[in-house]
């Protein structure tokens, strides 16, 4: 998108230097990561900027009404309702794939979560990218083009919210297991938290512990919380000493309940030139002819779990809790990014985190995915090159 850095980027690529890069991560914490790392940055123009962050500050507006609650009451009725909810989320992430629409580029709105992303990992993959292409010195991942100290300051503020850090807990289901789990030890490493298995944590009263590296028990004062409700219901071996639906005595950066708050439950309320045609199953009055041209996803999954891409008009008919499905239109990705062997797509995640005293949240980061398939997710494209995940440069 930026045809300067993308020719410099091009020809100063090789593949030692890919095969550097990707040590320089391993060699952090002695652990590659799982998911495909792209060759590539993704470099954003100032227009495409300006689009994003209007397209944004749309789903904001929707997000900030006195009425949201109210509007989205029904996403927890068909989840767990975690009490103590706080009056907004802490954390946002909203997807746009690159699309094309009358000749133009186009950023279109695919999925918006209430959830934390990749915060600390992004920052670091930046700081990679450049020891082996110096020039993107010249460019930032960050939004309003803070310096990396500056971003860790304000993750640090949000995560732990003034609480000594061995009383903050970043919380997850065997997060040793977890295909983001390079991002939670840089998030212990640079911020400082220590990470704790659901099944480590023991309730005694209201108040909940787990038990350092010392052997000490720790009362948990607050929670990163990383947890999606999709994998603990599917874990029924998992013993916990304690439930989310209990009454406790502990904040949380990244409340539960926003999760599905702010979900694909919205989607359908989202209506302007950076949205996509969606509709609840619930509200459909009618199955189209036309379903090569639609996208069946369950509301509440993560990572592309449970989506239908080529829709039939029985997968739509044998849903039986309809209210936790929507039907989208399919979108024209643009393939926008030249790789040394043809085009490739891109869906840009941007970042944003919501102090608790704040009107409205601030915009930080992005992750960006490169896929040349149908979908866009990184594990969907594990024997292509080019692909798999990476960040987005913004101009200073």
């Amino acid at each position: 998108m930026i045809p300067k850095y993308r020719k410099l980027f091009n020809e100063q690529f090789t593949l030692e230097k890919y095969e550097a890069f990707k040590q320089d991560i391993a060699d952090d914490f002695n652990y590659e990561p799982t998911f495909r790392l792209c060759e590539t940055p993704f470099f954003i123009s100032n227009e495409l900027k300006t689009q994003l962050l209007e397209a944004c500050n749309d789903v904001i507006d929707l997000i900030q009404k006195e009425s949201f609650k109210e509007l989205t009451n029904k996403s927890l009725e068909l989840n767990t309702n975690v009490p103590n909810e706080d009056s907004h989320t802490t954390f946002l992430a909203i997807d746009f794939g690159i699309c094309e629409e009358d000749g133009k580029v186009m950023p279109k709105l695919i999925e918006v979560q209430g959830f934390p992303s990749l915060y600390n990992y992004q920052n670091n993959l930046f700081e990679k990218f450049k020891k082996q292409y110096p020039f993107l010195n010249e460019l930032t991942p960050f939004i309003n083009n803070i310096s990396n100290q500056e971003y860790l300051d304000l993750l640090e503020a949000i995560f732990c919210s003034n609480h000594p850090k061995e009383n903050v807990v970043l919380l997850e289901i065997e997060p040793e297991k977890q295909n983001t789990k390079i991002d939670f030890y840089y998030c212990k490493r640079d911020i400082g938290i220590p990470i704790v298995c659901v099944t480590d944590v023991r309730k005694k009263g209201k108040e909940l512990f787990y038990t350092n590296d010392k052997g000490e028990e720790i009362q948990i004062k607050r929670i990163y919380n990383r947890v999606i409700f999709d994998e603990l219901d599917l874990r029924t071996d998992l013993k916990l000493n304690f439930s989310f639906s209990d009454e406790l005595d502990v904040e949380w950066a990244g409340h539960p309940n926003w999760f599905f708050r702010i979900s694909k439950f919205i989607l359908p309320m989202l209506k302007g030139k950076y949205f996509i045609e969606t509709t609840l199953l619930s509200e459909l009055k009618k199955i189209p002819e036309d379903l090569e041209n639609y996208v069946l996803k369950p509301l509440f999954s993560f990572s592309g779990s449970g989506v239908v891409f080529h829709v039939k008009r029985e997968d739509i008919e044998t849903v039986k809790e309809k209210e936790l499905y929507i039907l989208q239109k399919k979108v024209n990705y643009l393939p926008i990014v030249q790789s040394p062997d043809g085009n490739i797509k891109a869906e840009v995640r941007m970042l944003y985190v919501w102090k608790k005293e704040d009107n409205a949240p601030i915009p930080l980061c992005n992750l960006v995915r490169l896929s040349r398939g149908e979908m866009i997710g990184v594990k969907y494209n594990k024997d292509k090159d080019w692909v798999g995940g990476t960040i987005g440069l913004f101009e200073k």
